[in-house]
């Protein structure tokens, strides 16, 4: 008998295999939108049954989601990783506005107008676009009190700082549909601006160019 006959078929713990499901429909999320998952369509991607994913969520709603919060969720852990290292606060954010403005985040930012338009309808969407946006705020806002500590920054309130930052960034971002290539450098640069006028910085300073990798 050949070793390959020998072989067993070996089975994914519950875990594992949820959280395959859920990667899955993520990718599929960023490439052709939320509305793009579906029970058989995740099925099809893994090389499955539908049933198979059925059985882990009976709810497509639910997987959308899931989907939704894990792509999120890696958008937010690469751009403002909770370790930064031995990064100083001000370092730390001109490295996010570095690497926020690439366009390997234009899927990401179709993915949030998508969520925030779908979220109308759906429930369990809409509660995880809003604990997707606490968790920017808070990730930002004890960034910016690092900072503060640090004497780097100056704010008398970083949670609102963190709020008025975010608002031009989603502002810039649902942009991500359209051309914005001749849109002046004044507009581009506005959530930097914005973050450096909140932060008492000197113009310049959280430039994505002043940043390293």
């Amino acid at each position: 008998m050949s070793s390959s006959a020998q072989r067993k078929r070996i089975r994914k713990s519950p875990t594992d295999r949820r959280a395959e499901i859920v990667a899955a429909a993520a990718t599929i999320a960023l490439t052709e939108g939320l509305e793009a998952i579906t029970l058989r369509r995740v099925a099809e991607e893994l090389g499955v049954r539908p049933g198979l994913i059925s059985h882990y969520f009976p709810a497509v709603e639910e997987l959308v989601a899931e989907a939704f919060g894990t792509a999120a969720q890696s958008e937010l852990d690469t751009l403002l990783p909770a370790d930064r290292g031995d990064a100083t606060p001000a370092e730390h954010l001109a490295r996010f506005f570095a690497h926020a403005a690439g366009e390997a985040f234009d899927d990401v930012s179709r993915l949030w107008i998508n969520a925030r338009h779908l979220s109308r309808y759906r429930p369990a969407l809409r509660n995880r676009v809003g604990h997707q946006q606490s968790r920017w705020r808070d990730r930002l806002a004890n960034l910016i009190r690092d900072g503060v500590r640090s004497g780097q920054f100056r704010t008398d309130d970083a949670q609102l700082a963190a709020m008025r930052i975010l608002v031009v960034i989603d502002g810039l971002g649902a942009h991500a549909n359209s051309d914005s290539s001749d849109q002046p450098d004044a507009v581009t640069s506005m959530a930097v601006t914005t973050a450096e006028r909140e932060l008492g910085l000197p113009r310049g300073t959280l430039r994505p160019d002043s940043a390293t990798a």
